[in-house]
């Protein structure tokens, strides 16, 4: 297995920086996610890793190996496109043997090897068709069929998921992640979907502007994000915005238009009368009469809208905020619109930022 190292890495397409002073440590083995919106630059990094796209800057190391100047022939990766990249006019077999009949791998070492590939995809049986012929999720099958059967040191993966439907995405998720562990390949995976991120990743690398914002584990980033850019990429929140009144060792207390409201400073806490931005899980969020918590605001129910198991409830405060509250949909008073309610969460589930803070943190 290999380590990937990236080591201020920066690539400029003339005069615009796609990847800014990116480090990142990527352990043996990993699954590691690349997350954020379009246009922050993580497909140029893992272009980059890939040896197509040349770093103005910095250095990729495998296994302390110095890569930049490696063609990427001869780097050993295994790549996965967006758009899967799969030969029209080659059979599934032939399409897969490609990367095999490059590295001039022997005819009978081929046949088994894309056999065992085909298996383990679950594409036995289709050896003979043509990539028109197979459902999209058949063609991303292929393609990754294609990406392991050379069995690289670094699989990359580009949005593989991104082409197919809701319901085939969900299940090449659980695919995906048990294929690389049976594997145990490093694996380095681009997404903008935060679902894919958090219900995969060992580690995440969330991007924006070129820049890493924050490397953690997917809990890490959901619980305790280190920018309001993070928090509100990575999941939902609800955003109300503010004035710090005062601020304790680990809780401070914001002035808004809805109310007084408590929220954890985690240990960053702006000056006193800064403006800030609280924001709250829409799961941490208890709607009802009666409800008990550290904030406890007044407000009138705007709109329910069962979500299977759960209702999301959209709550208008005092000075027109609105919070959006889930909850599960049994065992729960009946909310119905127009009704006055009270929304209550806990200050440790609640977290504060400086209004216009920067977009990375160190």
């Amino acid at each position: 297995m290999v380590r990937v190292e990236i080591q201020d890495i920066s690539v400029r397409y003339g005069g615009l920086w796609a990847v800014r002073d990116v480090n990142l440590e990527i352990e043996p083995g990993e699954m590691f996610f690349l997350l954020g919106p379009s246009g922050c630059g993580k497909t140029t990094l893992l272009r980059a890793l890939a040896g197509l796209a040349r770093p103005a800057m910095g250095e990729i190391l495998f296994n302390g190996r110095p890569m930049n100047t490696v063609p990427a022939h001869e780097r050993n990766v295994g790549f996965v496109f967006q758009n899967y990249a799969l030969w029209p006019h080659l059979t599934v077999e032939e399409n897969v043997a490609y990367g095999l009949s490059t590295r001039k791998v022997p005819k009978d070492s081929q046949r088994s090897r894309v056999a065992a590939a085909l298996a383990m995809l679950g594409l036995a049986g289709l050896e003979k068709r043509y990539p028109g012929e197979l459902s999209g999720g058949q063609q991303q099958r292929v393609a990754v069929a294609r990406a392991v059967v050379i069995e690289p040191d670094v699989l990359l993966m580009d949005e593989p998921l991104s082409n197919l439907d809701a319901r085939l995405r969900a299940e090449m998720r659980r695919e995906l992640k048990a294929l690389v562990r049976r594997l145990g390949v490093t694996t380095i995976y681009v997404t903008h979907d935060q679902r894919e991120a958090l219900s995969m990743a060992d580690r995440v690398a969330v991007m924006k502007e070129g820049r890493v914002v924050q490397c953690a584990s997917p809990r890490a980033l959901y619980e305790s994000p280190a920018t309001e850019f993070v928090a509100s990429f990575v999941g939902e929140a609800n955003t109300l915005e503010g004035e710090l009144v005062s601020a304790g060792s680990d809780c401070v207390e914001v002035s808004t238009a809805a109310g007084r409201v408590r929220a954890s400073s985690h240990g960053n806490a702006p000056e006193r009368g800064a403006p800030v931005r609280v924001l709250v899980r829409p799961e941490d969020v208890h709607v009802g009469t009666g409800v008990s918590g550290d904030t406890i605001l007044e407000g009138k129910v705007v709109d329910v809208a069962f979500a299977g198991g759960f209702e999301e409830v959209l709550v208008e405060l005092a000075g027109g905020l609105r919070i959006r509250a889930l909850r599960p949909a049994s065992g729960q008073e009946l909310l119905e619109l127009g009704s006055e309610v009270e929304v209550a969460f806990a200050a440790e589930k609640a977290r504060v930022f400086a209004a216009g803070e920067p977009s990375s943190a160190g």
